[in-house]
């Protein structure tokens, strides 16, 4: 920025300078006229379209084909995935704000992280003895350490740990040293080389009519629990390779098996053989809940055929 007592606030940014070595940092704090980029931007929809436009183009045009192919349904816009996959992964700063040159900056003095990695969640939450915990877990004799549960995750115990973090999820547990939580990112990038589902989908997975997560996956079997929102109702649908069998346990489900069609309340259960066709609704003012095992020789979700769908899904 300009010189101390010649800037205004905001005052004109000059120049970015990308990851400076230690020497170099110190000496640019001193002189007090460089500030941290806190990644924090304030503008206009329309302006940064147009910086968009002029600096990063190839980063626009696809974005734009995919908000145009978008399908809308419920509180959800599903961006079209073909033209969306195109869009390469690079900062806003990279593509942006480092070719932009109108740019202006504010001072900011005071408490601030932008939580960008456990090591930064551990800072912002340890106790006295340096220890964070949430969720069901339990630390004995641990230093400098985080431990955490999320929503579905098994019960974390430490004993006598130190500089560590580790985080149980309903499908994955991360054990890290805490000076390399950064190096998350590798770890992704290894496990979807080998193609392991963690590294791009959750276990719960959202569609227009509720959600589902899978509990169990075996050899020729899968156990899911399914939540149909009041008044939705998934399309009627057949498969080719597995059969299901759906238990309610919340609520009252109305069911169509090929010409059939009846109530099931909870702790009742039907049957629905490969190749059926078959739909699951709920009538009622609550969130259904039922339990979905599947069995068979092949349980992709793309093993689906469509023959009616409020959503318009193909």
């Amino acid at each position: 920025v300009p010189p101390a007592g010649a800037a205004p606030s905001p005052a004109p940014l000059r120049a970015f300078v990308e990851k400076p070595d230690a020497a170099r940092a110190a000496a640019m704090l001193a002189e007090g006229r460089y500030l941290w980029n806190a990644g924090i931007f304030l503008f206009k929809v329309s302006s940064i379209l147009e910086a968009f436009r002029a600096h990063a183009p190839d980063l626009i045009a696809p974005v734009q084909a995919a908000l145009d192919g978008a399908k809308r349904d419920l509180g959800f816009t599903r961006l079209d995935a073909g033209p969306w996959a195109k869009v390469q992964p690079i900062s806003i700063d990279y593509a942006v704000m480092e070719k932009a040159h109108n740019l202006s900056v504010v001072p900011y003095a005071g408490r601030w992280s932008d939580l960008g990695d456990w090591a930064s969640v551990w800072r912002e939450t340890a106790d006295e003895t340096g220890v964070a915990l949430s969720g069901p877990t339990l630390a004995i004799d641990c230093t400098n350490t985080l431990l955490r549960s999320e929503a579905g995750g098994q019960r974390v115990v430490g004993i006598g740990l130190d500089d560590i973090v580790a985080v149980a999820m309903p499908d994955a547990v991360l054990i890290a040293h805490k000076s390399r939580t950064q190096e998350v990112k590798a770890a992704v990038a290894a496990l979807k080389a080998e193609g392991a589902p963690q590294a791009e989908t959750f276990p719960r997975d959202h569609r227009p009519w509720g959600w589902f997560e899978s509990l169990v996956i075996g050899e020729r079997f899968q156990v899911k629990r399914i939540v149909v929102h009041p008044g939705a109702a998934l399309s009627l649908q057949s498969h080719h390779h597995r059969s299901e069998h759906w238990i309610v346990v919340q609520g009252t489900a109305r069911v169509t098996v090929d010409e059939e069609v009846k109530l099931v309340t909870e702790n009742q259960s039907v049957y629905i053989p490969l190749g059926a066709k078959h739909r699951m609704e709920n009538p009622g003012k609550l969130p259904m809940v039922l339990i979905e095992v599947q069995t068979g020789s092949y349980l992709g979700e793309d093993d689906i055929l469509r023959y009616e769908d409020v959503y318009a899904r193909n």
